[in-house]
């Protein structure tokens, strides 16, 4: 293992989005792996210390658009399952802690090419078949985003590699960036394949051997991660995949003294009552474990009198309503001045209902389902809230059906009282609340986006006038970790725009960026000195 050079990873490049317009190779050959998939109907075991592991009670993966098609039998862990993937975690820990970094990024590096080679629409059909993603927002996330953390991860950590200390005459200071003592936990959630990639990959190309627990509603995707990475050379153990409940996780992960980190992304109550179990027991941690987390927003788009009224709402459709909504960044709260909202108003109006929603498998739809029934019935139920409520109005939408997949129709709702729930909780689906706003009162706008909602995630300005565009931008600071302006709230590329908020988003620890890498090490300084004295005394203390 021993290296006599100083290698570093190759420039990381965005990876282009390939199109699948009509006639093109990629569009042919995805629809054959969706026919493939659809037509197979397998199962999808834990994954631990490289060993298949297959439970006694599998549940059914599903398409959300079409719920009567099985997809595959997903074996379900339990406590047993998440301790045994936490021995093979320690078991592969000495050695795969002690690995050089060229031999650690080497893999990551070799997992991007076959991800965007070989492998490319064989991960977006897992996921426009059991995520319903069309093929355009399948292609940005599961194979552009994915690839993307793999290629800009190594370098980022390379940077933080090279971050050493001054050295006086005589001495060697060093610092060297240790991976964490114990195992981290990964959870991930259903709504970007990349993110459930990259939660487990990234603490591991630091030298981490990992527990991860995906979504059970993505558990297609994460198998198939898993396969890639074993092909790209993983060693076993480094990476354990588990489909457990959260209890099981609870009971197990939790309590265990080797837990040195959560890497999370999914609800607030969730993650609340995941630092709020470890905090209330501490003292069983061999160290105190990192925290890293990212839970979700109530993402806001604010109009200028001066915004651009077309890009507006262009702009806004697409924050709001591509993938059905399920973006922790989509824009779910829009702030509209008195001048502009007629005209919009009648936009919505005019072409929402317009918006293709169905099978992802049709390329001609721009919406799927939404991911299961328990989302289903709480998105239905805050649009029959609306339609009850005196001070809102729908605009366009409102319409739902599960007989034959879970659909909430792109839904936008007038309100009149801008601290509606509408307003402030994260609903998580294709439902857009606007409060229209005095033109007049645009600096008290300004402190209601800022603080009617817990969260600080994502939003946008829209302004034509510089002046009010840094208006906001200064007023906003804290409302949200992701800031746009003349664009939607969604989108972020890796090495571009690093991903994450504060408040009750999450930890800020910025996706992305060398600033999530750096959380999964532990630096230790060294001070080498070269020729050491050998006199106790020291020259104020010789006589006069």
């Amino acid at each position: 293992m021993t290296t006599h050079a100083l290698f570093h990873a190759p420039d990381p490049v965005n990876e282009p989005n390939l199109s699948f317009a009509p006639g093109t190779p990629e569009r042919t050959e995805l629809r054959a792996c969706l026919e493939q998939l659809q037509a197979k109907c397998g199962d999808v075991p834990c994954i631990i210390g490289g060993e298949d592991v297959r439970g006694s009670s599998p549940y059914q993966a599903v398409m959300p658009h079409k719920h009567a098609h099985v997809l595959a039998d997903v074996h379900r862990g339990g406590t047993g399952e998440v301790e045994r993937a936490i021995a093979a975690s320690a078991k592969a820990w000495p050695e795969w802690s002690r690995t050089p970094f060229a031999d650690r990024a080497a893999i990551f590096l070799r997992a991007a090419e076959l991800l965007t080679g070989p492998w490319r629409q064989r991960l977006n059909a897992a996921t426009m078949l059991n995520q319903s993603k069309t093929a355009h927002q399948a292609e940005i996330d599961a194979v552009c985003e994915l690839a993307d953390f793999w290629r800009f991860n190594p370098s980022y950590l390379e940077r933080i590699y090279e971050e050493q200390p001054q050295s006086a005459p005589g001495v060697w200071n060093r610092m060297e960036y240790r991976p964490l003592e114990g195992f981290v936990l990964a959870i991930t959630p259903f709504n970007f394949t990349s993110i459930a990639g990259n939660l487990p990959t990234s603490p591991a190309l630091a030298g981490n051997t990992v527990v991860w627990k995906p979504a059970s509603s993505a558990a297609l995707s994460a198998l198939l991660i898993m396969r890639l990475l074993q092909e790209a050379g993983l060693p076993d153990g480094v990476i354990n995949l588990v489909f457990a409940d959260g209890a099981s996780v609870s009971k197990a992960a939790l309590t265990s003294p080797e837990l040195a980190g959560v890497h999370f992304t999914g609800s607030t109550a969730v993650f609340q009552a995941m630092w709020r179990t470890i905090g209330g027991q501490i003292e069983r941690y061999k160290n105190y474990p990192r925290i890293v987390g990212e839970t979700g927003g109530k993402d806001f788009i604010l109009a200028h009198p001066s915004a651009d009224p077309d890009a507006l709402f262009t702009q806004v459709l697409r924050g709001s309503f591509e993938y059905q909504g399920q973006k922790c960044s989509a824009s779910s709260r829009l702030y509209v001045p008195s001048n502009l909202w007629p005209a919009l108003r009648e936009r919505f109006a005019a072409e929402v209902p317009q918006i293709k929603m169905g099978d992802v498998g049709d390329f001609g739809n721009f919406m799927g389902a939404v991911i299961d029934q328990s989302s289903f019935d709480d998105l239905s139920k805050a649009i029959e809230e609306a339609k009850a409520a005196p001070e809102m109005e729908i605009v366009a939408g409102g319409g739902y059906d599960s007989s034959v997949g879970w659909f909430i129709e792109p839904t936008v709702i007038e309100t009149t009282d801008p601290l509606a729930r509408h307003m402030r909780e994260e609903l998580f689906g294709p439902v857009l609340t606007v409060y229209p706003y005095d033109e007049r009162r645009w600096t008290e706008t300004l402190e209601l986006v800022d603080s009617s909602s817990p969260y600080a995630l994502t939003g946008s300005v829209f302004a034509t006038d510089r002046s009010a565009a840094a208006e906001a931008e200064h007023a906003l600071r804290h409302a949200a970790g992701n800031f746009y302006i003349n664009d939607k709230p969604t989108g972020a590329i890796v090495g571009q725009q690093p991903f994450g908020g504060a408040r009750a988003s999450g930890t800020n620890d910025k996706a992305g960026s060398i600033w999530n890498l750096i959380r999964w090490v532990s630096p230790r300084a060294l001070k080498e000195t070269l020729v050491p004295p050998t006199e106790y005394r020291y020259p104020f203390m010789a006589d006069e």
